[in-house]
């Protein structure tokens, strides 16, 4: 046995959140993807096909209220807050993350006020963030920017409505400084928006602690939900009276089933609703959250971290300098994923795939690898890495 071996086994044997693995359905690949998609939780096709079978097939219509399908948005809303940094009432969930991102930067810049025209957007964020972006700001008569977190606080000015940001940056696992940038947002008089995607679930966020204003994330990676499981969308408690969505659906009217032809909104969270929800996929995200009953956000970053660190430890003996780390070393800039750089990374990654180690690609040159600590283990580090090299030759 290795050393690398023998202490992998000795890091499992004191990991505290090793019994929560058991929660999920796995294999024997290694399954480093799960910022792009997390595993199944083995108790949710039982859930699912109750749904399916007794709440819609039996109970149907009736199943709005007496299984609770019409105030799904707004309990798994709460069932998510605790995990980022959110008291109840702030959280709904519901539509895409691309909707959701809509929804706040509109309402951000209308809430901003008529002399702020100017929304900026963090120039390396994920594609569909920035589209949506220049979407809002040419529907609301504003000027878009794109500027890199680290030039967010020159770059603010007395034109600035808001500031959409990605906490964690897709390609290369690098944590932005939430606290201190919002404090420079909000300095500026402007509104802090926050894409949660990649942190929600991995880490400590903080939002009412911070002060955010609006936050959005997905829910299919660090959060379990399955695939295409529905987005969430914070509202700081006291921004909810002026938050003015875009999408005013009957879902977020104030008298759902008055069908009147004008609308007057819904106090609270339930602003940020708008169509019908999915339920299928509502409550399969539902049923995905009970795994992180008795698991500490905090816990979870103790061992993100811990992985992260070993599994470079291990990229460096086992592969040395034929791939080179992008993301930051630095705890406070790293979220829960490493990402590699190295030559034909696209086909690097294909024979890591069929070797039984599972992470994605990203152009031209990027391998990345999620580590999701509620079922990662060290053992499983210590294995990809060891692939890696060999596959490196």
């Amino acid at each position: 046995m290795s050393e690398l071996t023998l202490q992998a086994k000795e890091l499992d044997a004191a990991d505290t959140l090793a019994p929560v693995r058991s929660r999920f359905l796995l294999d024997d690949v290694v399954y480093l993807d799960g910022n792009s998609l997390g595993a199944l939780p083995a108790h949710v096709p039982d859930r699912i096909a109750d749904v399916v079978r007794r709440e819609w097939g039996e109970l149907r219509i009736r199943s709005w209220q007496e299984s609770g399908w019409w105030t799904a948005p707004e309990r798994i809303g709460d069932r998510i807050a605790p995990l980022i940094g959110a008291a109840p009432g702030q959280v709904v969930v519901g539509d895409s993350t691309s909707v959701n991102v809509f929804k706040a930067v509109v309402a951000a810049a209308r809430m901003a006020g008529e002399d702020r025209t100017e929304i900026l957007v963090d120039a390396g964020t994920f594609p569909t963030d920035g589209y949506i972006a220049e979407s809002a700001a040419r529907l609301t008569g504003h000027t878009l920017r794109a500027v890199t977190p680290a030039e967010v606080p020159d770059a603010l000015g007395p034109r600035t409505a808001a500031v959409l940001l990605n906490h964690v940056d897709y390609r290369t696992g690098r944590l932005h400084d939430l606290p201190s940038l919002t404090a420079a947002i909000h300095a500026a008089g402007a509104l802090a928006v926050w894409d949660l995607c990649h942190s929600a679930g991995a880490l400590p966020v903080g939002l009412d602690a911070h002060g955010v204003d609006l936050a959005v994330g997905c829910t299919y990676k660090y959060l379990n939900g399955g695939p295409g499981s529905p987005a969430f969308l914070y509202v700081r408690r006291e921004l909810q009276p002026r938050f003015d969505s875009p999408l005013p659906g009957w879902n977020s009217h104030v008298e759902p089933f008055g069908m009147k032809p004008s609308y007057d909104p819904a106090p609270g969270a339930v602003r940020g609703r708008v169509g019908t929800p999915d339920i299928l996929s509502m409550l399969s995200l539902e049923a995905a959250l009970e795994v992180w009953e008795g698991v500490g956000i905090d816990a979870v970053r103790v061992k993100s971290l811990a992985l992260t660190d070993f599994f470079l430890s291990c990229v460096a003996h086992h592969a040395g300098d034929r791939v080179e780390s992008v993301t930051p070393a630095a705890h406070g800039e790293r979220g829960s994923q490493v990402s590699l750089r190295c030559e034909n990374a696209g086909d690097v990654m294909k024979r890591l795939i069929e070797a039984g180690v599972v992470g994605d690609f990203r152009p031209p040159d990027v391998l990345r690898f999620g580590f999701t600590p509620l079922y990662t283990s060290f053992a499983e580090a210590e294995r990809a890495a060891r692939v890696l090299g060999a596959v490196l030759g």
